[in-house]
């Protein structure tokens, strides 16, 4: 089995690959079609997946393969692949929820211009996110993280006549690179280090060599501030809900089910540079609370937002935060069940949302929607269960992930324990509110008729509703899950009653608050929402904690300013100093232009002229005739012998004496 996996899983990145430089060529002829494409080529790569996930499952050892690439000095880099437990569910996340999305777009883009465009740039994003979890170094991780950010950014601002859109696709460009460049300098300084980048020569020097495992630590750090961007961690969370403005598939794959994925994931990677400490890992504690301040702040947004997709945005980001917090406590497995079990169910509810927008006629006002469980019911049933997933309820896939993330803060943090404690009550309340707002009730706007979506769409949503119900029991039986994916020794963590009792109040009763403030009577379109008597809180939290405006004013108004003086200083300083020089050099080449032109010049010309002249004069006394000849000489003759005698003076010749 592990010879067979070694054989066929470097083809899985490349079927999609294929699949976006065929509809890239061809895109334009191939049309509808250019949609097969892009499924075959992302459910050939799940036909792939599975032998390795099955090999994994069944305790086979781990493939690793690697060919030298490039070798500058010290540095070698290998292209490489490596499938061990986690990379194979990565796979399968990637893999199988995105097939499913590509399905389901087929009906949700099936109007939109660029169809094929779209496909394009899913089957590379998708090419790129299975480049990033299969590298078995991090230079090649590092390839595959910043084409996914690439793809995010094509995908965000894939409307791009829409201001909003391009503006938000570049404030997420921008935002995670923030991130990315502490991953870059981790990455730097863990070969400096130990003069490699492929993880197991680095995971060893770092617990076996002579070096001091602060500066590991410090690499740590610096990774995770990667991870902090493109998992949209505090405080660098902000570009996530803009991100909203591309399609809803874009939402589903990039922004809820796979790449914000990519930082948790690259911090379970890196785990054995985050362990490092023992029990006062300093790397694993900034770890914990920021997925603990993340958790609770974006679920506190969460509560005030109207829009369904923005809803699902911060909801994300808190459960992003809890993956972190599992990881920060020491939870390796929990952390990593969560990321898996809320691929599901979020991938289910974006999806969802994106059947009530197309049903709504692409309204995402929440306060304008209500009663759409009548006109869209198999929308409601699905929806409903990637609700309760999400709140936490038994015994759905949320449930049991949550549970034990909750478990292992509670024994090793008590405070973020409550934080995140805290922000399950909001969720389950967050998401109830939802609830009533979408589906209950009276529809509050009448001119719009709701209507279901397409089978190519429902279908998808059935299927990972399926999904999202069984997942978390048929992972939690016997273990499973923890004899797949666990790191060293870590012990299982045992099932507690108490804290699931906890858990399980606590969700039933932000779904109690949620159905006394929207249930017991649902709003009608006079009706305001009864969240506005919290006054100031709820602006400030319909606000986002007014992140956009303290950057706007600590970030980007200094920069701006920065930017104009540093204009200024570079159009009247250094450009000025340039030309002033240039001036300077201009008006002494006219001078030396002038003193060449009229003094050097003129003195040889003079001296030419001169000789010119002289040679005209003497051509004239060359006639070339001899009478001209005998005449001047007769004429000098006289005129000697004349002045001879007017002087008194006789001539003698020596000659004839």
């Amino acid at each position: 089995m592990t010879s067979y996996v070694q054989k066929i899983a470097w083809l899985i990145p490349l079927l999609p690959f294929a699949a976006f430089w065929i509809i890239l060529f061809f895109g334009y002829r191939l049309r509808k079609a250019s949609a097969l494409v892009a499924i075959a080529g992302i459910a050939g790569a799940f036909g792939l997946s599975l032998p390795c996930f099955i090999a994994m499952a069944r305790g086979h050892d781990p493939v690793n393969v690697s060919f030298p690439w490039v070798q500058i000095g010290r540095l070698t880099v290998d292209l490489g692949y490596q499938i061990d437990p986690l990379t194979a569910v990565m796979l399968m996340v990637v893999t199988l929820i995105g097939s499913l999305i590509f399905i389901y777009s087929v009906g949700y883009m099936t109007d939109d211009p660029l169809f094929h465009r779209f496909f394009a740039y899913m089957s590379l994003f998708a090419c790129a996110m299975l480049t990033l979890v299969m590298s078995n170094n991090f230079l090649m991780l590092y390839v595959g993280w910043e084409g996914v950010g690439l793809c995010s950014y094509l995908l965000i601002g894939f409307w791009f006549e829409k201001p909003s859109a391009m503006r938000a696709a570049k404030k997420a460009f921008l935002v995670t690179r923030t991130g990315d460049c502490g991953l870059a300098l981790g990455i730097f300084l863990l070969f400096y280090l130990t003069g490699s980048v492929a993880f197991d020569p680095i995971f060893d020097a770092a617990h076996h060599s002579h070096i001091h495992e602060t500066l590991f630590i410090a690499a740590a750090i610096l990774i995770f501030f990667g991870a902090v961007g493109k998992s949209a961690q505090f405080p660098l969370h902000v570009w996530l809900p803009d991100a909203m403005e591309g399609p809803t598939p874009v939402s589903a794959l990039i922004h809820a089910a796979t790449m914000v994925a990519a930082g948790v994931y690259l911090v379970a990677r890196s785990y054995p540079l985050f362990q490092l400490g023992g029990e006062h890992a300093i790397a694993l504690s900034v770890v914990a609370w920021i997925g603990g301040i993340t958790a609770f702040m974006a679920a506190t947004i969460a509560v005030a937002q109207n829009d369904i997709k923005r809803v699902l945005a911060y909801s994300t980001i808190s459960q992003l935060g809890y993956m972190m917090l599992g990881l920060g406590v020491g939870g390796y497995t929990a952390g990593v069940f969560h990321l898996m079990t809320h691929a599901f169910f979020k991938a289910l509810l974006f999806l969802g949302s994106g059947s009530v927008i197309l049903g709504f006629h692409h309204e995402q006002d929440m306060m304008k929607m209500g009663g759409l469980k009548k006109a869209m019911p198999y929308t409601f049933w699905t929806y409903f269960i990637g609700y309760l997933a999400l709140a936490g309820i038994p015994p759905l896939a949320g449930f049991w992930s949550k549970d034990e993330i909750l478990h292992h803060a509670l024994e090793h943090n008590f405070p973020v324990f409550l934080l995140g404690a805290a922000a399950a009550f909001l969720t389950s309340f967050y998401m109830t509110r939802q609830m009533y707002l979408v589906f209950g009730g009276e529809q509050r706007d009448k001119h719009i008729h709701a209507h279901e979506s397409p089978f190519v769409m429902t279908v998808p949503l059935m299927i990972l509703a399926f999904f999202s119900a069984i997942i978390g029991i048929v992972c939690v039986h016997g273990q499973g899950f923890h004899h797949l994916v666990h790191f060293g020794q870590e012990p299982p963590a045992p099932f507690s009653l108490s804290v699931a009792g906890i858990s399980t109040a606590i969700a039933l009763l932000g779904i109690g608050l949620g159905w006394k403030l929207y249930g017991q009577k649902p709003l009608s379109a006079a009706d305001e929402d009864p969240l506005l008597k919290i006054g100031r809180l709820y602006t400030f939290l319909q606000n986002k904690w007014y992140f956009d405006e303290l950057y706007d004013t600590v970030v980007i108004r200094p920069l701006l300013r920065s930017a104009r003086i540093l204009y200024w200083v570079d159009q009247k300083l250094v450009d000025g100093t340039v030309n002033l020089v240039g001036i300077i050099t201009i008006i002494l080449a006219r001078v030396h232009q002038l003193f060449d032109t009229y003094i050097v010049d003129g003195c040889v010309n003079l001296v030419g002229t001169v000789t010119r002249q002289m040679g005209f004069a003497l051509r004239y006394l060359q006639t070339g005739s001899v009478q001209s000849y005998l005449c001047v000489l007769y004429t000098g003759v006289i005129l000697f012998v004349v002045w001879q005698l007017y002087t008194g003076q006789h001539f003698s010749c020596p000659f004839l004496k």
